[in-house]
C-alpha cells in the first residue's frame, strides 16, 4: 500500500502518455526469500493504478530474473544472488530437487543444499508469466515491459507472441 499509494498516480497518468508499473522486487536482494513479483501483490498494484490512470496507458512491469537466497535469512546480512530462469532450472536439475509452485504468488520456487548451506530460489517461468499476461488482458492494460533483458528465456517470447500477437492477428 504505502509504496504505491505514496505516488500521485492520477497526476502521473494525466501528465504521461504511458506508464510502466514496477510490480516487481517484492522479493529482493536484501529482503527475505519470496516471489519477485507475486501475482496477488502485482494485482493489488495494478488494480490501484487503473483506479487512477486509464488502463490503456499502463504497461505491467515484469521481472526477467529471480533470486537465490542462502538460508537462514538474517535481516541486514543475507544477500541474494540474481539468477535467470534457465540458471534456476539448471540448479534444480543439478541438485535433484523438485520445483514447486506457489498458487497464491503464482511463482515457482525450490530449495537446495550446497556446501552445507541451504538455499531458497524464486524465479519466473512460463506459468508465472502466463498468469501476469492474463492479468494484463483481464484489466485491459496496454501491454508489458521487462526489467533485465540480458537473461534470455525463449519460452517467454514464444508465450508473449502466442498470447498477444497471434491472438490479435498481427504478424
Amino acid at each position: 500500500g504505502l509504496l504505491y499509494e505514496g505516488v500521485d498516480y492520477r497526476l502521473l497518468g494525466a501528465a504521461a502518455n504511458r506508464v510502466m508499473l514496477m510490480t516487481y522486487e517484492w522479493g529482493y536482494t536484501y529482503g527475505p526469500p519470496m516471489a519477485v513479483a507475486p501475482l496477488n501483490m502485482v494485482r493489488r498494484v495494478a488494480e490501484y493504478a487503473i483506479s487512477e490512470i486509464p488502463a490503456e496507458k499502463i504497461s505491467l512491469g515484469i521481472p526477467n530474473y529471480g533470486y537465490d537466497w542462502p538460508l537462514p535469512y538474517v535481516r541486514g546480512t543475507t544477500k541474494a544472488t540474481t539468477i535467470g530462469t534457465l540458471e534456476a532450472i539448471q540448479l534444480a536439475i543439478d541438485h535433484g530437487v523438485e520445483i514447486r509452485f506457489d498458487e497464491t504468488a503464482q511463482s515457482p520456487y525450490f530449495r537446495y543444499w550446497q556446501y552445507g548451506v541451504q538455499h531458497e530460489v524464486w524465479f519466473e517461468d512460463v506459468r508465472s508469466l502466463q498468469a501476469k499476461f492474463r492479468l494484463v488482458k483481464e484489466l485491459g492494460l496496454s501491454g508489458v515491459g521487462y526489467w533485465q533483458l540480458m537473461r534470455y528465456f525463449r519460452a517467454n517470447w514464444l508465450l508473449l507472441e502466442e498470447m498477444f500477437v497471434r491472438e490479435r492477428g498481427y504478424r
